[in-house]
């Protein structure tokens, strides 16, 4: 198979889908590699490195398109990609379709067959964490005073105490942005909906830090005490309200901090909107925002190195196997097909959008096979089937 490895061209972001070594393991495995000039250069990996170990450099997306069966890349399709997807063309990146009606629009007209990488992960993203930890070192720099923030030290001097922190979500994004600030110091309080992830969170640190079941009205209660909030919370797209409002805002100090490191559109802080590494806070009701959507790819190499690790093996499965054998193999897989030849096969997209769709396993015709279970990667659920 004639696989390609894309450049990432949103503002900001300089991670790449697989390093040289995931090359390497692609072309012994007897496919043909393709990589985009430039593709690794923000996460320090050279088009040299990636010759040596067998790919073919190719100078533009135009040529990559064109001449792959298979792509990748991190982030989703930007709109100038929209022209080059064709019929057949596999495609693996975070394409988030629940919330970008117009470029599952473009999928299905295109016939391509896309697979979103945010739900494929068996074991949970790479992203996050490092959207937890990386977003944790950007709150306590949004915390400096040269930074507008009140300037409190994380962890305290002699004589003054250190920070109260916040966390909504006691996922693997919160866990890591815990794992950073319980570190260093912080006063920590974690809010979850899911009584059993607050206990196994208490047993972790020994019951030194504070949870609670997570509601605005708990929110609200804490927040004057608090320095700053992580939003680690995904948030359903068909929500209209929030866990904290404008008005709650000015319940906290002014210079106080708010990291909004899901950044959901619609998502659960009101005030929130999506900003960019070269501009990234800014003050709402005197609480300071720090809004970047792509914080790993300020840690570009890390952050490519564990993701490629992680990607690797589906890639792998997909090339080897095809993509209906790999899709019985790997539910995870199975549930991150997002369009196939022009139907929706998303589960969440149909509800949130009111698209018709059909199940993967139904496209493929594997429905009556033993198949490897993977849970749904939301709560969203839509019956409203595409018959064929």
């Amino acid at each position: 198979m004639k696989f390609g490895v894309l450049k990432d061209i949103k503002e900001g972001e300089n991670r790449v889908i697989c390093t040289p070594a995931e090359v390497a393991s692609i072309v012994a495995a007897g496919h043909e590699v393709y990589v985009q000039a430039g593709a690794g250069v923000g996460s320090c990996f050279s088009d040299e490195a990636y010759v040596k170990m067998g790919a073919k450099i190719l100078d533009t997306a135009k040529e990559m398109w064109d001449t792959c069966e298979f792509l990748a890349k991190v982030k989703e399709i930007e709109e100038s990609e929209y022209n080059y997807l064709r019929e057949g063309q596999m495609i693996y990146c975070c394409i988030h379709p629940a919330g970008h009606p117009e470029e599952v629009q473009a999928l299905l007209d295109s016939k391509c067959i896309a697979i979103t990488a945010e739900d494929s992960h068996r074991y949970g993203s790479p992203n996050c964490e490092a959207a937890g930890k990386q977003g944790a070192l950007f709150g306590l720099e949004s915390m400096l005073t040269i930074n507008g923030g009140k300037g409190k030290f994380v962890g305290g001097f002699a004589g003054a105490p250190g920070m109260n922190v916040l966390i909504l979500g006691g996922g693997i994004v919160g866990q890591g942005a815990l794992s950073i600030l319980y570190a260093l110091g912080a006063n920590m309080t974690v809010m979850d909906i899911n009584v059993g992830t607050l206990k196994m969170l208490g047993d972790k640190y020994q019951n030194h830090i504070n949870t609670m079941f997570c509601t605005k009205e708990n929110i609200a209660a804490i927040l004057p005490q608090t320095d700053m909030v992580l939003n680690c919370v995904k948030w359903p797209k068909q929500r209209k309200d929030f866990l904290i409002d404008k008005e709650m805002l000015k319940l906290m100090e002014p210079g106080s901090v708010l990291v909004d490191i899901s950044n959901d559109d619609p998502g659960a802080i009101e005030s929130s909107h999506e900003t960019h590494h070269d501009n990234p806070r800014y003050v709402v009701n005197g609480v300071v925002h720090y809004c970047v959507s792509n914080i790993p790819g300020a840690v570009a190499h890390s952050t490519s190195v564990a993701l490629a690790a992680e990607t690797l093996p589906m890639l792998l499965n997909i090339m080897n196997n095809g993509l209906t054998e790999a899709c019985a193999r790997d539910g995870f897989i199975r549930r991150s097909l997002t369009a196939y030849k022009g139907y929706l096969t998303h589960e969440e997209t149909s509800g949130i959008q009111g698209r018709p769709w059909i199940r993967p396993e139904d496209i493929l015709g594997i429905a009556d096979r033993q198949l490897d279970p993977a849970p749904p990667a939301t709560t969203t659920r839509s019956n409203n089937f595409i018959k064929l």
